[in-house]
């Protein structure tokens, strides 16, 4: 018997900070036995959603004031890496997960959800491959690119007791924008990047719509799990609306 996944598709484009809380409330209330197993498939507004790491670095108010100049608000992810953007041409991805050691299985996690996005994304005629391109954006060894060339996905991932919560976004379109806004922010970090690396699905196979890629990704996952569609519990809104505010670096 396949096991069962909760898929709840709530989105808060228009408060990005209140996106990323929603995803730690329900993975609190994972942890704690409260709900199901989820994944989130959702739409974000564009922001560029920091780091721990990014926030401790020298360069972070540098990098936090080209956000405001591009007019681009800022977050804290709950994930680790470094510094990525999502916008209305990407999809975002939560899926958080119930475990007794939440320190053991990171990596078989990590290359689950890369296989199953990889798999999406081959299966609309991507030559999609899990693997680091040199200059990335959030480097990673689960990155997703095209050819091995240009990322199309990069992954985190974020563990407490009794829980795992992988986050993903998929550039369906718009890496032009992707550039635009990652480049200063990544020189103000004193990263490395390549601008010439970063791009899209659309890239790759001309005109294609968030909701085909979106369908192809329930397709994979449907192929190992079985899906039962939600409403956004209540009770979760209302924890996100409490922690919203750990997550709000910068307006646009």
């Amino acid at each position: 018997m396949r096991r069962s996944i909760r898929l709840l598709t709530a989105s808060f484009p228009g408060d990005p900070a209140l996106d990323t809380a929603v995803s730690r409330a329900l993975l609190q209330a994972v942890a704690a036995g409260q709900e199901p197993e989820s994944l989130r498939i959702h739409r974000p507004g564009e922001v560029v959603a920091f780091s721990l790491l990014d926030r401790a670095s020298r360069g972070f108010p540098r990098a936090l004031a080209e956000a405001r100049r591009l007019r681009v608000g800022a977050v804290l992810r709950l994930a680790g890496g470094r510094a990525a953007l999502f916008h209305p041409g990407t999809l975002s991805l939560a899926w958080c997960l119930p475990a007794a050691d939440s320190r053991v299985g990171i990596r078989s996690r990590f290359e689950q959800l890369s296989q199953i996005l990889r798999d999406a994304l081959q299966s609309l005629g991507v030559d999609a491959r899990i693997g680091p391109v040199p200059g990335e954006w959030c480097p990673g060894a689960h990155s997703i690119s095209a050819g091995g060339r240009a990322k199309l996905m990069g992954v985190g991932q974020r563990v407490v007791r009794g829980a795992a919560h992988l986050g993903a976004v998929v550039v369906v379109d718009g890496s032009e924008r992707m550039r635009a806004v990652l480049e200063p922010i990544y020189r103000a970090l004193g990263l490395d990047f390549d601008p010439r690396v970063v791009g899209s699905i659309a890239d790759e196979v001309g005109g294609i719509s968030l909701e085909e890629v979106e369908s192809a990704i329930r397709r994979a996952f449907q192929q190992r799990f079985e899906l039962l569609a939600g409403p956004l519990p209540a009770a979760l809104r209302m924890q996100a609306d409490a922690l919203a505010a750990d997550h709000r670096l910068a307006g646009p």
